[in-house]
């Protein structure tokens, strides 16, 4: 992140980083398997064959409850869609604005939904009819508050067993609430703050977010959603929540539009040319060859995309199901992870159940809320390992002056210091310099023998062979002023100098000769 701090300067009025939209999802867990859920009935006295009528009457008794609940709210019962394909967020925003509502319940909407229930089947092996899973059309409802504390998010239930439900709330959303408790002033257009009084405090909330006790707070919503939960499941049984998406945004705040506005073209142009398989395995920290280079066998589907939409212009990498991306807007520019398959990244922490004095070790991010923060965290080093990238975008300064001095040789303390053949026998090395891990973890002699053993540069050379080889050039590099040496550590940084040299010849040796000749028209 300091490095597109550096990058912009003065221009720069501040940084916010945290959740922007996070969606839980609520699970009765021992009713989540056809075991369990007919075990349930049994302790209940329902009988398998019964159990469709007894379920019909618990909707029908959990409709009536909700629509009372509206009644008493808002003034308005529940008001059934006839398609789900309606924009129920724009139907909530819009009863906002006309009715004015700046507090408490919006609105309650229903549709039919597709979801996974059971029914009973007749089981020859057992002699009996069994509850089976199977995927259907049932009524959902959805009820959209302006909460005095989390701001403006829904929360949506399905009304057929086994009851899952859904809570979307927004990070931004959740800030302006606690802003306006602070008497903090802000402005804001849709979910983005364009400026803030106290820039310290608003991080401070947002730092402080991830860090919830999540089933508490989000348990706090059932009594309005589900009135007759404890009529319906009894007492003992409760929800099991999980993170299913967020988006993890880092928004820089520039003095006017105007600065982010000359700056767009020639970002989102290096952020989409940079965009190659290897770079984006890189930003989502997945495994690469020692060469740098995807696995031949690799599952994962990388996908880049390009937008211009009305009010600014987007970039998104994709790897799977998870994604980083940029784009504008007023005088933000964002840059947003958003995290639907979490199983995809390692953390350390300890298993589920082990005591505190366990140690830990490396295992796959659960998207239960207990993994939270570690999901925050993740999203971040992605974040920055984006911004890194972002801050080396080429600026209007000519590659011939870029390579003006580092292509000639010139003499320091005596000692004669060779120029760089940055598309020749250079070029490998600083293409394994540019490899968005160096940003976090920094540059080492065994990381770049692990990179370039199986590459021309390096091949044919023994281990010890290849490490004099690279100290040669860390040492060529440094007096180039394209890396420096952390103190009292083996280990080395690029300069901003060296992030632009870089990614400028990368940028230029990736584009294609039709590419580089509309640059040059």
């Amino acid at each position: 992140m300091k490095h597109i701090i550096q990058r912009f300067g003065r221009a720069v009025k501040g940084i916010l980083t945290g959740f922007d939209r996070i969606v839980f999802k609520g699970s009765i867990l021992p009713l989540t398997h056809e075991e369990g859920a007919m075990s349930f009935c049994g302790h209940r006295g329902i009988l398998n064959k019964d159990y469709k009528s007894w379920m019909m009457e618990q909707t029908e008794a959990l409709v009536e409850a909700v629509d009372k609940y509206a009644k008493e709210q808002c003034g308005r019962g529940i008001t059934h869609l006839n398609t789900w394909r309606h924009d129920k967020d724009k139907l909530a925003e819009k009863r906002r604005e006309k009715e004015g509502i700046d507090s408490g319940l919006i609105g309650v909407w229903s549709c039919l939904e597709s979801g996974r229930s059971y029914r009973a089947r007749y089981s020859a092996e057992a002699g009996y009819p069994q509850l089976r899973h199977y995927r259907t059309q049932c009524k959902h409802i959805y009820q959209y508050f302006d909460d005095e504390d989390y701001g403006l998010m829904n929360v949506r239930l399905q009304t057929w067993f086994p009851y899952h439900i859904q809570v979307c709330m927004n990070g931004r959303h959740w800030l302006r609430r606690t802003l306006e408790k602070k008497n903090i002033r802000f402005y804001h257009k849709g979910n983005k703050l364009v400026y803030i009084e106290d820039h310290q405090e608003a991080q401070s909330i947002l730092d402080d977010q991830p860090r919830r006790q999540w089933p508490g707070l989000l348990d706090r919503f059932l009594p309005g959603v589900f009135p007759t939960m404890r009529q319906t499941l009894g007492s003992y049984l409760n929800y099991y929540w999980t993170m299913w998406q967020s988006e993890w945004a880092t928004d820089i705040l520039f003095d006017r539009p105007e600065t982010v506005q000359s700056i767009t073209d020639d970002l989102m142009r290096h952020a989409f040319i940079t965009g190659t398989a290897n770079r984006i395995l890189r930003y989502m920290d997945r495994p690469l060859t020692l060469s740098g280079q995807p696995y031949k066998s690799l599952p994962n589907d990388i996908v880049s995309r390009f937008m211009d939409f009305q009010e600014g212009i987007r970039v998104r990498h994709w790897v799977d199901r998870n994604s980083v991306k940029v784009y504008n807007e007023q005088n933000v520019l964002r840059i947003e992870t958003t995290m639907n398959a979490p199983e995809m990244f390692k953390v350390y922490r300890r298993a589920q159940g082990e005591p505190s004095t366990a140690s830990k070790k490396l295992r796959q991010l659960r998207k239960g809320v207990a993994d939270v923060p570690l999901r925050a965290s993740v999203s971040q080093q992605i974040n920055n390992r984006f911004m890194d990238n972002l801050a080396a975008f080429p600026d209007q300064t000519p590659l011939r002056d870029l390579l003006g001095d580092l292509t000639r040789p010139f003499r320091k303390n005596g000692r004669r210091i060779r120029a760089l053949e940055p598309t020749s026998k250079d070029r490998e090395l600083l293409e394994a310099l540019n490899d968005p891990a160096f940003s976090l973890s920094g540059i080492t002699n065994a990381c770049l023998r692990k990179r370039l053993s199986s590459t021309a540069w390096g091949r044919g050379r023994t281990d010890k062979q290849l490490s004099a080889r690279i100290s040669r050039h860390l040492r060529l590099l440094r007096d180039h002023g394209l890396i420096r040496k952390l103190p009292n550590r083996r280990r080395y940084h690029l300069t901003n100098k060296g992030r632009k040299f870089i990614t400028a010849v990368s940028s230029a040796l990736a584009a294609s000769t039709q590419q580089l000749m509309k640059m040059a028209a």
